[in-house]
């Protein structure tokens, strides 16, 4: 061993190099790289506490680490910093870009790094209703959080609220009310010693009954999230403006104009910090409705009138982000298929890969134009049926199933009460925007809960959702039958049909319908011009 020291320091001498010199170099190396480690510790965690008060500042913290990242770890961590951030102002055409980042994938990235990056992308694409990709996400995030890890069941709950947020957001609102109660009865533990996603449980909750018009249980959620926001050090704007926007919607169903005013003002001042345009439609929306009731004409023209904008914003920057996305799924797949050619002889398997390539191509348009051409035939099928969506009652053994669940009504009042039904579903007053449960109880000379029930029990619907398919076949009936109505706004539409917002109404079109009105408005041109082209030919 002696000698083997002894001939490397005489080796070192012999060569000009001292071997002080290489154990200091040796040495200056490890002190900079823990530095440089520490350091970048210390700015994610710093960009981590801003992405939801100072996105702007976030980005460009991380920025910085990505530019300074030695390996793929770091980089995803960065692009997962970045693209919180840019969610958090609203940006989701570069929120796609860095959550579908290529590197995000790497087997070298850690499994919480990717479990939180397709929760993410899970959230991004339920905002631009892309259910079925969004879904899979949840999915994979579902399948790495099944090791053992120190955060599973933050992930896991993390998880379960995404998914109550898009039934909450499809408006499968009992549904969503069904997975609220299982996950406080599978999360108490967790809950309870976690403030944050206690609050944030809280808000969905609220939420869900707001959706079910009970609003007293609404009102005690949103009192509770109010509890825990106000007894911990919380900087995070976007949650704040969130509930104080959720509390001013509350208070606005409920009738109560100031404290609506009150509190979407409040949420209205954080939404502007972060320069969210999804917030602040949302919020001017609100405030519009509250001016409008309260008779302040002025006002409400103001703050409709940047609600219209916000909304006309809102639609480019969700074309775009959709437009992002299939093109970074397009290239990535592309590049999948580049490195799997490489593997094999260049020339035999590229001639074999094109030809292979072609032909999916080929199968490809074929099952494209073979489902535009199904899709157009659903949709003139579901205009011959679509005065029959809601007035067609359920079937006997389901109605008996439901029966036992609740009210007892007698039957000569239950016969009664259809036959007002029917009558209401052939008047137009279900277009009336003042049109609410107790106004039509009250002219059908009963109580809401009579009424309620029966509409659940014969039409398998809450009273809200059969207003909206009622206004929906109507303004269905009007694209079917007069060929003026496709070429107006989609604005003129909603108020046609007596809804109280372009948004609203785009809303609760595609929920029933599956697609938006301007899809449907254009798919509709198409079918009639391949008519006028048939008659023709």
């Amino acid at each position: 061993m002696k000698l083997n020291l002894i001939n490397i320091k005489s080796f070192y001498h012999s060569n000009g190099f001292p071997l002080r010199k290489i154990c200091g170099f040796v040495m200056l190396s490890l002190l900079w790289s823990i530095h440089v480690h520490t350091q970048q510790n210390d700015l994610v965690l710093k960009a981590e506490e801003l992405v939801y008060s100072n996105p702007v500042e976030a980005i460009k913290i991380a920025d910085h680490i990505s530019n300074i990242s030695q390996g793929p770890n770091e980089t995803a961590t960065a692009n997962l910093l970045l693209a919180k951030s840019f969610l958090a102002k609203g940006d989701y055409d570069n929120a796609i870009i860095f959550a579908f980042d290529d590197i995000n994938q790497s087997k070298e990235v850690d499994v919480q790094t990717q479990i939180e990056n397709n929760i993410l992308k899970a959230t991004l694409l339920r905002k631009l209703y892309l259910d079925t990709q969004s879904i899979e996400c949840l999915n994979i995030a579902r399948t790495l959080n099944s090791e053992n890890l120190i955060d599973k069941e933050t992930f896991e709950f993390n998880i379960f609220l995404e998914h109550i947020n898009m039934l909450l957001d499809r408006l499968n609102i009992d549904e969503a009310i069904a997975e609220v109660k299982a996950s406080e009865i599978q999360f108490n533990s967790f809950l309870n010693n976690n403030v944050n996603k206690k609050r944030a449980h809280y808000l969905v909750t609220a939420k869900a009954y707001n959706s079910l018009t009970q609003y007293d249980s609404a009102f005690a959620y949103i009192d509770k999230t109010f509890e825990l926001l106000n007894t911990t050090q919380n900087n995070n704007l976007y949650e704040k403006a969130l509930i104080y926007k959720e509390s001013g919607l509350l208070f606005l169903q409920n009738k109560e104009f100031k404290k609506s005013k009150e509190t979407l003002f409040i949420a209205l001042q954080f939404a502007e910090i972060l320069d969210n345009p999804f917030l602040l439609e949302q919020i001017h929306r609100g405030l519009a409705i509250n001016y409008l009731a309260s008779n302040q004409n002025n006002q409400h023209n103001v703050y409709y009138k940047k609600f219209l904008n916000l909304n006309t914003t809102i639609e480019e920057i969700e074309q775009q982000s959709v437009n992002t996305y299939f093109n970074i799924i397009s290239s990535q797949e592309e590049s999948q298929l580049d490195r799997y050619n490489s593997k094999y002889n260049q020339y035999l398997f590229f001639s074999f890969a094109v030809a292979i390539f072609i032909v999916i191509i080929g199968i490809l348009i074929l099952i494209k134009s073979e489902n535009r051409k199904k899709r157009r035939r659903e949709i003139i099928n579901y205009l011959e049926v679509s005065r029959n969506i809601v007035t067609t009652v359920k079937p006997t053994q389901t109605v008996q199933r439901q029966t036992n669940k609740r009210l007892v009504i007698p039957e000569e009042t239950e016969q009664n009460i259809l036959l007002k039904l029917q009558r209401f579903e052939r008047s137009l007053k279900y277009l009336s925007k003042d049109m609410s449960l107790a106004l039509l109880a009250g002219q059908f000379e009963t109580n809401t809960k009579y009424l309620s029930e029966i509409i659940n029990k014969n039409y398998n619907d809450n009273f809200n959702t059969f207003i909206n398919k009622l206004r929906i076949n109507y303004i269905i009936e009007k694209l079917k039958n007069d060929t003026n109505y496709i070429n107006y706004k989609i604005s003129f539409l909603a108020d046609e049909s007596g809804f109280s917002s372009h948004s609203n109404f785009t809303t609760v079109f595609k929920g029933i319908v599956g697609m938006s009105p301007a899809t449907f408005i254009n798919l509709l041109k198409i079918e009639r011009e391949e008519i006028i082209n048939n008659k023709k030919t």
